[in-house]
């Protein structure tokens, strides 16, 4: 009882510190409703059993822990990509440093214009995908997100998007506390490319949910910035129609406390979703993955591919799931967790899980940690290759089967820049 009185006293004093952005009745009813899903569940306690491995102290508290601000000495990642750059800062849309709104094959609005309006598309995926995403699992942060999030961007691709949407989060208050809401629709037939970087705030909370027709293809990029003491707690709910994809690559340099969940629910016949992810961590770093994956038609594919370098105490965190509904016939589903440790200080979390009700599937999941291969350290060495360099190209090695499940050979060799970048700055 004191536990739950407790939990329900920092609820509230997080509420407190919040208020309801105006809004049509669309959303206004969704903001309500999502408020009560709130104050029902509770924001979470390391006594919750998905929280278990993770703090959310900092992220349930009223004020945002100051953050200090990075000063970057390098070009923009994704900045050699010909893309349509919409830009916020610390959570607010900065029409000056962003394009102009207007992509061939996409319609792209701000929610806090389109949340005022009687009639939208958008109202039938606003909090409706982040709330079936609560079952089985509580997602209290999500919630908190859908109920107060005042802006963020609403894109419906009706054909083949001519370039990337590329959304640029930039962090210039070392005290700001930014919530975004982002929801996309891919229509039947049609393909978009999201792009995502930057550190965005001091503590970042922020909702994507991506509904992709039959037959379309989403594919989503992030780079997580590199303003070490940030926080941020990222969802994604999709829900995929027949023979469509749905793939979600992140990279992460960085970052006191970072929490990524995914969910996924393939509901048409021979979708294919793979979500992945690379994060290299050094110090007071803690990053967690969190992914739920469901099958509920026939001949689906998934995979879950993350990868986790760690140093000098930091902590990286794995939380799995493939569940296969008893009519989800001939499932193919892959899931792989490992860390790659460079000392001995640092720790990899890991609760891969599967569970199965239909008995025509193939699914496995495997979950490692490790050391540098001293064998193939020697061998680099061996010839004439520098220590350092030598484990770099192990590292790198390690990271590959992630970053593999970047379609676009020009996103990917940018994000193998930057790993290479962050890697030789950290040499002992």
């Amino acid at each position: 009882m004191a536990l739950a009185a407790a939990k329900q006293e920092a609820t509230a004093t997080r509420l407190e510190a919040l208020s309801l952005p105006e809004g049509a009745t669309w959303a206004k009813a969704a903001r309500q409703d999502a408020l009560g899903r709130v104050r029902a569940m509770g924001l979470p306690t390391r006594r919750d059993e998905y929280w278990k491995y993770t703090n959310p102290a900092t992220l349930v508290q009223a004020e945002a822990p100051a953050a200090c601000l990075f000063d970057a000495d390098e070009s923009p990642i994704f900045g050699q990509i010909d893309r349509l750059r919409i830009v916020f800062v610390d959570g607010v849309f900065d029409a000056y440093a962003s394009d102009d709104l207007a992509l061939a094959g996409v319609t792209i609005e701000r929610l806090a214009e389109a949340g005022a309006t009687d009639i939208h598309w958008a109202r039938d995926i606003y909090g409706a995908f982040e709330a079936r995403g609560q079952t089985p699992v509580a997602r209290p942060f999500a919630a908190l997100n859908t109920a107060f999030a005042s802006d963020g961007l609403l894109i419906r691709a009706s054909g083949k998007a001519a370039m990337p949407v590329s959304v640029e989060y930039l962090h210039r208050s070392e005290t700001s506390d930014a919530i975004l809401h982002h929801v996309i629709r891919v229509e039947e037939g049609a393909e978009l490319t999201l792009l995502e970087n930057g550190p965005a705030a001091a503590r970042f909370n922020k909702v994507m949910e991506v509904d992709v027709a039959d037959g379309a293809s989403f594919h989503h990029v992030r780079a997580q910035g590199r303003d070490h003491e940030r926080r941020a707690a990222t969802h994604v709910f999709a829900r995929l129609g027949a023979e469509s994809t749905f793939k979600s690559f992140t990279l992460t340099v960085n970052g006191v406390l970072t929490r990524n969940e995914v969910v996924v629910e393939l509901t048409g016949d021979n979708a294919v979703a793979h979500v992945a992810g690379a994060a290299v961590g050094d110090g007071d770093f803690h990053h967690d993955d969190t992914v739920f994956v469901t099958h509920d038609a026939v001949a689906c594919e998934s995979r879950q591919v993350f990868k986790k370098v760690l140093r000098n105490g930091a902590t990286g965190v794995f939380q799995g799931k493939i569940l296969v509904k008893k009519d989800a016939q001939k499932t193919d589903g892959y899931q792989i967790s490992q860390s790659l440790m460079l000392d001995d200080n640092a720790q990899f979390l890991a609760k891969p899980e599967l569970e199965i009700y239909a008995d025509d599937v193939a699914c496995s999941h495997g979950s490692t940690s490790g050391a540098i291969d001293e064998d193939a350290l020697f061998y680099l060495r061996s010839r004439g290759v520098p220590e350092g360099q030598a484990q770099d190209l192990l590292v790198l090695a390690f990271l590959a089967e992630a970053i593999d499940e970047i379609d676009d050979p020009a996103i990917s060799a940018d994000i193998l820049s930057r790993l290479d970048g962050w890697l030789q700055r950290h040499h002992s």
